[in-house]
């Protein structure tokens, strides 16, 4: 293109050839600063009209707001209705652990009545109606809380759960010798070497020398020792003043001070001190009383906690320092 431009007097004449391309660009810039104007000014007069209210522009400014407030509503409705149907299912949930922390309770020996439960604004609510974001959130808080003191109250039947455990282990429910049937019982028989009445303090196992004998509860050795009548002798102190002896035994494996385990071999059956034969000489002793082992060995591992209390309470049967009984 080619552009002669002259003055009004015809005096002065300029020309200007343009290519394509140079065409092609004033082009662009024109159509650019006029999308820039038109927008400014439509911005402006959009603006001026929504705040001045003017007829035309205000109801176009709101129909335009109207719409987007319509989305984000629609939006934010959609997410806490989400949301509450995940909180219904929390609460749910909180019901189920609600039920299983009263047997959990109930195991411990603790009142179930105190377990921590929820108001129910639950699932009931959330499926009546919708959920405002403040009562979602309330919602929100009261699971927290009782969250937290569901936590609290597990870890204290946790920790009485663990003490009953514990307790069950110091019993001596735990046979002494495996394989055998105990022989002579607890209570009052004819002495084998003087023919007279006497309290038999124990409960013996025929076994062969050598056979080995075994803690019948956790404990710490407090004896390890050679006594007149009970030959080569161990002592265990399980707590809660309750012991149990183990006699006439050819050979100790165990000291004193020694931490032992349930059903751990501490000795070996032999015939040492006061006896006519290989056997093991087992005694349970509550309170530095003498008492019949055979019901501790009877009692189930449920009931061995509950059969200790029991016979702690009970009349005393004999003194510690009674003769024991050889065989």
């Amino acid at each position: 293109m080619h552009l002669i431009i002259t003055d009004a007097r015809g005096a002065r004449t300029r020309s200007l050839h343009l290519s394509g391309a140079r065409l092609a660009l004033v082009g662009c810039m024109l159509a650019l600063g006029f999308l820039l104007v038109a927008a400014s000014l439509y911005h402006w007069v959009f603006v001026k009209g929504a705040r001045e209210g003017w007829p035309v522009f205000g109801a176009l400014v709101k129909l335009v707001a109207k719409d987007e407030f319509d989305e984000r509503d629609k939006f934010m409705r959609a997410n806490l209705d989400a949301m509450a149907k995940r909180v219904g299912e929390m609460q749910a949930r909180m019901v189920q652990l609600e039920s299983l922390g009263e047997r959990v309770m109930g195991l411990a020996g603790l009142p179930a009545s105190e377990v921590p439960k929820a108001d129910g604004r639950g699932g009931a609510l959330v499926g009546a109606r919708n959920l405002s974001l403040e009562e979602l959130q309330a919602t929100l808080d009261d699971l927290e809380r009782v969250a937290g003191q569901r936590s609290d109250w597990m870890t204290v039947a946790e920790s009485r759960l663990f003490d009953q455990h514990i307790r069950k282990k110091m019993v001596p429910t735990h046979a002494p010798v495996t394989g055998r049937t105990a022989g002579s019982a607890f209570g009052w028989r004819l002495d084998p070497f003087t023919g007279q009445s006497a309290l038999h303090t124990g409960l013996d196992f025929q076994a062969d020398t050598g056979t080995p004998i075994l803690a019948a509860a956790g404990g710490v050795v407090i004896a390890q020792e050679f006594h007149p009548a009970y030959g080569n002798m161990i002592e265990l102190d399980h707590g809660n003043q309750l012991v149990t002896r183990y006699a006439h035994a050819s050979r100790t494996l165990v000291k004193q001070g020694d931490l032992v385990k349930r059903g751990q071999k501490i000795a070996e059956v032999g015939s040492t001190g006061r006896s006519t034969g290989p056997h093991l000489h087992f005694e349970v002793l509550v309170q530095g009383v003498f008492q019949d082992p055979q019901k501790f060995l009877n009692a189930g591992s449920g009931k061995a906690a509950d059969t200790v209390a029991a016979i702690s309470r009970t009349p005393l049967v004999a003194q510690q320092n009674a003769p024991p009984a050889g065989r």
